[in-house]
């Protein structure tokens, strides 16, 4: 599918992104509900990618009306995904306010100076994985050696940082051209691929095929994905506004943990409707996603925080990857903080 692999550049490249910043915001498809809402007026948030079920929790705040009722007249569901979109260039040009990304595309526009914060974390664990067949799974690292793994060029920066912190020998590993296509792991081509566990994993199941997987995120690698991204003058200027926002976000994703089989329908049928989405798959990617969403600590400060340990653990891992990056220059973790003291009820029960 070559929509995983401009999906997985996305993620884990997003160099160029600053460069396409007119391309960045297009495609709003299904919007947010209109309405006669007061005080903050319209917003446009970018989702990293097209309209499945990864943004259950924005179609619940838009349908359940918790935007509106924090203050928002709309809330404009934009589209990523595509030609050259990009969530940080979009930032810099204004063409969105607030936008879904990646530490590992948003730290490579803060190094080239881009003025932007991670203020939360949908994804306490990146879904980057290794999948393999059930019959003879890769549940190791140390399981790669000798096998033949499937490698898309745009998910070399984020294979390479999985080697480098298991100490692995690249040389130890076969890694064979792939382009996302499942056969070659179920004809034998391959004993594994780097692909997304809320995914690739329910497709080989949907198709009666036994797959196991390996996550990056609990093997050295902890990286959040799906992580919201501001400029810093939204910190500074609207930070009533954002915080707004965010805790209409976290009641829409608390609606989302709690119903998988919702947040498919609303994913097929409403919001990615033109994205032929099939209910059932759908709905087994909702509760794998809650796997990555709902953590100990996230359960225990909230959805979206990160604990001190687990940014300094991304920074170190942005580190293999090859992007130094200081911790205050990437993560701000104070709005989220002080909504959840202002509010501990919007916490998970």
């Amino acid at each position: 599918m070559a929509t995983l692999d401009r999906r997985a550049f996305l993620r884990t490249t997003g160099l160029a992104g600053l460069a396409l910043g007119l391309a960045a915001c297009g495609d709003s498809g299904a919007s947010g509900g209109s309405g006669s809402g007061s005080g903050f007026g319209a917003v446009k948030i970018q989702l990293s990618w097209k309209k499945n079920v990864e943004f259950a929790g924005e179609y619940f705040a838009d349908s359940k009306g918790y935007y509106k009722a924090a203050g928002f007249s709309q809330v404009e569901l934009l589209s990523g995904g595509g030609s050259g979109t990009s969530v940080e260039s979009g930032l810099t040009t204004g063409r969105c306010w607030i936008g879904l990304s990646t530490p590992t595309i948003t730290a490579p526009a803060v190094l080239q100076g881009a003025p932007l914060k991670i203020v939360g974390a949908t994804f306490q664990k990146n879904p980057f994985a290794i999948v393999s067949l059930g019959k003879s799974p890769i549940q190791d690292p140390k399981d790669l050696a000798g096998k033949k793994i499937g490698v898309q060029d745009s998910n070399e920066l984020v294979w390479n940082a999985l080697l480098k912190a298991n100490n692995l020998d690249p040389s130890s590993v076969t890694r064979v051209p792939f382009q996302s296509d499942p056969s070659m792991l179920t004809s034998g081509q391959l004993d594994g691929y780097v692909g997304f566990v809320t995914s690739g994993p329910v497709r080989l199941k949907m198709q009666g095929v036994d797959a196991a997987h390996m996550l990056f995120a609990d093997h050295g690698l902890p990286l959040v994905a799906e992580t919201f991204t501001v400029t810093q003058e939204t910190i500074d200027k609207e930070r009533d506004k954002l915080k707004a926002f965010l805790t209409a976000e976290i009641k829409g994703w608390k609606d989302a943990v709690a119903d998988p089989a919702k947040a498919a329908e609303l994913a097929a049928k409403t919001y990615g409707k033109d994205q032929n989405l099939d209910v059932a798959e759908q709905t087994e990617e909702a509760k794998m996603q809650n796997e990555l969403v709902v953590t100990p600590d996230a359960k225990a400060n909230g959805l979206f925080t990160m604990t001190a340990e687990l940014i300094e653990q991304n920074i170190a891992s942005l580190a293999k990857a090859g992007l130094t990056v200081k911790a205050e220059s990437l993560f701000d973790l104070t709005i989220l903080d002080e909504i959840y003291k202002a509010d501990a009820s919007l916490k998970l029960s």
